[in-house]
């Protein structure tokens, strides 16, 4: 596991979670497989196309995390991880497409590596394919995952249009935050413990850390794409800037009325070549203005809240390792930003 995984995640502390979610992540795997295989072999080949790159398997980590509040070992408890990870792969094919991303987890992008229309219709197969493995775990969870996408849809329509003409733009970008990321991690929690069996109010908190802990994540990788240095987080700073998406640390620098925020306001509105500049070194003047500014220090500020709540809101759980290293994963949000 990379970046954010079984090391970093409190699990090392006990050997006995370890193995069992090391085990469940290798079920996770092999079914992962098996569910994007098709009679087309094309089909199979673009599917299995990001399922090969790796990635974190974040979501399934909660899912089997959140199961072990009651019976780890239930049936159910895998193919939802799997179905939880399909919904999060098809977004990421529909994301690429319209960002025009060429990049993804190292390797060329579904669409630069075929077309859009294959990277869309790919997307779609997963969530087709997400939907049939719920639909086996009853119709509870079909429904949950169901309206999950839909939120997830909501969430990206409202980035795509912006906020309205009298809305706060950070509270616009918290909500989508929380409908676009957050929405499928509270799913994972959501799933996790009601498939294993779990009581309604297990269940309920730990679809509510996942909410928390989700908005958190994202603030996070707001703050690394500014004050990163790739050498340790292996991410180019300013990546959402190039790409013109504004995150929280941009969004409260622009409210400030001295003069790094106009002149961010110049670099932005000039796709970074405010003076006839060269972009690259617009967006290079961009990220030390922001590195320097209040802004930075609210958003940070901001994330503290988040992961503060997503913690505290554990605290009526029983104490047992699975709780633990969701606690650490609350802290680690903080810690990985430095």
């Amino acid at each position: 596991m990379s970046a954010i995984g079984l090391d970093v995640v409190g699990i090392r502390t006990d050997p006995d979670l370890e193995k069992a979610v090391r085990d469940g992540l290798g079920q996770v795997e092999e079914l992962l497989r098996t569910s994007v295989r098709s009679e087309f072999s094309f089909v199979t080949e673009t599917s299995r196309h990001l399922v090969d790159a790796g990635g974190k398997r974040f979501r399934p980590i909660v899912v089997l995390l959140a199961a072990h509040f009651a019976d780890p070992h239930a049936p159910g408890v895998v193919p939802a991880a799997v179905a939880i990870e399909l919904t999060h792969l098809s977004t990421l094919y529909h994301d690429d497409v319209m960002d025009e991303a060429p990049r993804r987890r190292g390797a060329a992008s579904a669409n630069a590596r075929w077309t859009n229309t294959v990277a869309i219709l790919t997307g779609d197969y997963l969530f087709a394919r997400a939907s049939d493995i719920t639909a086996d775990l009853g119709p509870a969870a079909t429904r949950i995952l169901a309206r999950t996408i839909a939120t997830l849809c909501e969430g990206q329509i409202r980035e795509t249009v912006g906020p309205a003409p009298d809305q706060d733009p950070v509270e616009h970008y918290l909500r989508v935050v929380t409908e676009k990321t957050a929405s499928l991690i509270a799913t994972s929690g959501r799933l996790g413990a009601m498939l294993a069996g779990a009581d309604p109010v297990t269940v309920d908190t730990l679809a509510t850390f996942g909410e928390l802990f989700g908005v958190a994540f994202q603030l996070s990788d707001d703050i690394i794409d500014v004050a990163s240095d790739p050498a340790d987080s292996g991410k180019t700073p300013g990546t959402d800037l190039r790409e013109g998406i504004p995150t929280l640390p941009v969004l409260y620098a622009l409210q400030a009325e001295d003069r790094a925020a106009g002149r961010l306001r110049e670099l932005i509105n000039s796709d970074f070549a405010a003076g006839g500049g060269n972009p690259d070194e617009g967006v290079a003047e961009a990220i030390e203005l922001l590195r320097a500014h209040d802004g930075m220090a609210r958003a940070r500020r901001e994330l503290v809240a988040w992961s503060t709540r997503a913690r505290e809101c554990l605290a009526p759980l029983p104490d047992n390792a699975a709780k633990t290293a969701l606690e650490s994963l609350a802290d680690f949000v903080i810690d990985r930003t430095g």
